[in-house]
């Protein structure tokens, strides 16, 4: 399949006739060791009609791309691109940041009385 693009053109022609921007349907293929990688990138308030209810459109693209690729014998992969801001790429980097727990210890403060004086060791103070 390296020397044909039907794949290509088989994303870009199902996608754009599903989703709301077509003029803003973005398919790039690359090929490698792995086989041939399918990139697509849409508008993102198409995001969910191309994955679908449960990703099942999505899944069902990516089926659709291995059977084509099988015709000519080769491996074909899709990935949808995230757009910026999008809930789910959020809570990736939310979930990858680091976190403090607690706040950092400092050295246990010294208890005083009400006029500010270090209470001694042992010495029982007033309560009010």
């Amino acid at each position: 399949m390296p020397e044909t693009e039907e794949d290509k053109a088989f994303v870009e022609y199902v996608v754009k006739a599903i989703v709301d921007h077509p003029d803003e349907v973005k398919v790039e293929r690359t090929i490698d060791e792995r086989g041939v990688l399918i990139t697509l990138g849409v508008n993102p308030e198409d995001m969910g009609k191309v994955i679908g209810k449960e990703g099942r459109t999505a899944k069902s693209l990516r089926t659709l791309l291995r059977v084509l690729g099988a015709k000519f014998n080769a491996r074909v992969n899709m990935k949808i691109l995230e757009p910026e801001g999008s809930e789910r790429r959020m809570a990736e980097e939310i979930k990858e940041a680091p976190v403090a727990l607690e706040p950092e210890k400092t050295a246990p403060e010294e208890a005083t009385t009400k006029t500010g004086k270090p209470v001694e060791e042992g010495k029982a103070t007033e309560v009010i």
